[in-house]
């Protein structure tokens, strides 16, 4: 096949950074009308003279949001009581698991036995709830400030 476009080392197009083999054009909005340049995937552009910057918080839209693992973070090392629930699960549903908070993900929870120092790596999608016996470190993402409670 020599009219292949696709053929290593005879391209049909020639190789754009990044491969996107069309150039960027610019684009109206649908806000305003006017033409705002094409930016890169992931790239952020500010409208001149709206006085934007970066790291600036704009009243009215969190910053972070809170997620549990974000707040298991703040209290790491602290004591928790954990309680679970398996599904289908033949010889127990429901499980607790207590110990030391040693770290916190996405998807699980890290906690350590004092006693024993087991440690267990417990999956969120079977997390219920967790209680605490002292306060809680908690940052409330929408005044940026951290609350003990």
């Amino acid at each position: 096949m020599l009219n292949n476009p696709y053929k290593i080392g005879n391209q049909a197009m020639p190789q754009m950074p990044y491969g996107n083999p069309y150039p960027a054009f610019p684009v109206p909005t649908n806000i305003t009308n006017k033409v705002v340049p094409q930016t890169p995937a992931g790239s952020v552009l500010t409208p001149p003279g709206s006085g934007l910057q970066t790291g600036v918080n704009i009243p009215g839209l969190p910053v972070e949001e809170s997620y549990i693992e974000n707040i298991l973070r703040l209290n790491l090392g602290k004591m928790a009581t954990i309680y679970m629930t398996y599904e289908n699960n033949s010889e127990w549903n429901a499980k607790i698991f207590k110990g030391r908070l040693e770290a916190a993900g996405r998807d699980h929870i890290i906690i350590s036995d004092p006693v024993t120092g087991m440690r267990f790596l417990l999956l969120m999608v079977n997390l219920d709830y967790i209680t605490f016996d002292e306060e809680l470190n908690y940052s409330y993402p929408f005044r940026g400030g951290v609350i003990s409670r």
